[in-house]
């Protein structure tokens, strides 16, 4: 499993360019006897004892990494094994639960289960791209529920933020910036900002907190001495289960005057949640893992099955230089998987 891993940190797998990563993914799967399906670069594994009777769990992790950021003192593409991690690019986020849920496939997949397991690797992850998990979703049967491996410390996130994007359009009027003539395209944004900031979602979830908006981009203006009749600027808005993203952006618009355009980039990346009644969540908490909700989105939000994320790992170390994931993190990973699988009713 770890040499799988070494081999996949060393290949690069940029969101978008996968193609030599499935490859390896994909033979490991064939020397372990398996035909995978492939949906474009997606590949999708069913077990041996597949039985459209039974319900189906689907075991999903995405092969796809960000683009290494500046910081790296190390090779990103080369894995290091030192002081017991494993470091390179993608190793934590989500190579380690990748190869950790296949080889948990692999073990549940010897025996027959009291349901089908369906091993699913996805590509565009990281971008939310069309080939991806939204190009695999309409291949796949019907899930009961499915596991979505990502770095969650191997507890298990039954909830999880959804995201939007905005991107409003503030107009004024230009002029010439010596005269008190014209109107501030760039003051008026100002003060929708202020508004926006001040504005407070009234449902807060217990897992996930309150909704989050933040604007993180800002452009307006040509010259110094021409007062901007255009300002733009971009919302990021990570909702809990209490808010539908088309639900927020209607409350939004209510805020805005007339000299204010708002557009929304997607609706369909809204919050997740299972139930904590679930089987498998029952289990997991007797097991003494801890569910927890995620701020962070992953392709679970594109299934409309029940679903939660675990994996090992840290969240935290996603996206940074010098990505690593602890050899014990991996050791430990199919064993706690397997206890919570093996046997299971879904």
């Amino acid at each position: 499993m770890i040499e799988l891993l070494k081999k996949l940190i060393a290949t690069p797998s940029i969101s978008g360019f996968e193609h030599d990563v499935a490859t390896i993914v994909g033979a490991d799967m064939e020397q372990h006897g398996y035909i995978p399906e492939r949906i474009g670069l997606n590949l999708l594994c069913y077990g041996r004892f597949y039985d459209p009777s039974k319900p189906t769990l689907l075991l999903n992790s995405h092969m796809d990494t960000v683009k290494p950021v500046s910081g790296w003192i190390r090779d990103p593409f080369t894995p290091v094994i030192e002081d017991g991690c494993l470091y390179g690019l993608g190793s934590n986020d989500a190579g380690g639960s990748l190869v950790s849920l296949l080889y948990t496939f692999y073990q549940l997949d010897s025996k027959s289960q009291p349901y089908n397991p369906l091993f699913l690797a996805t590509v565009e992850e990281e971008m939310n791209g069309p080939g991806g998990m939204k190009l695999a979703v309409s291949s796949l049967p019907e899930i009961a529920v499915a596991l979505i491996g990502e770095p969650t410390g191997m507890q298990p996130a039954i909830a999880e933020k959804g995201l939007m994007v905005l991107d409003f359009t503030v107009h004024g009027k230009s002029a010439h910036a010596a005269h008190n003539t014209g109107i501030n395209a760039l003051y008026r944004a100002v003060d929708i900002i202020d508004k926006l900031r001040e504005f407070k979602f009234e449902k807060q979830s217990d897992l996930l907190g309150p909704v989050k908006l933040t604007v993180t981009i800002i452009d307006a203006g040509t010259q110094h001495n021409v007062i901007p009749d255009i300002c733009t600027f971009t919302a990021d808005i990570r909702s809990n289960e209490f808010y539908s993203n088309r639900c927020i952006f209607e409350m939004i618009q209510e805020l805005l005057p007339e000299w204010c355009d708002v557009k929304a980039r997607s609706f369909n990346l809204n919050s997740s949640r299972i139930d904590p009644a679930h089987p498998l969540i029952r289990k997991a908490v007797g097991m003494g893992l801890v569910p927890y909700g995620s701020p962070t989105l992953s392709d679970q939000t594109i299934l409309d099955c029940p679903s939660f994320k675990m994996g090992p790992g840290q969240s935290s170390r996603s996206h940074t230089a010098n990505e690593y994931i602890r050899l014990d993190e991996l050791e430990r990973a199919v064993p706690v998987y397997m206890e919570l699988l093996d046997g299971t009713e879904i």
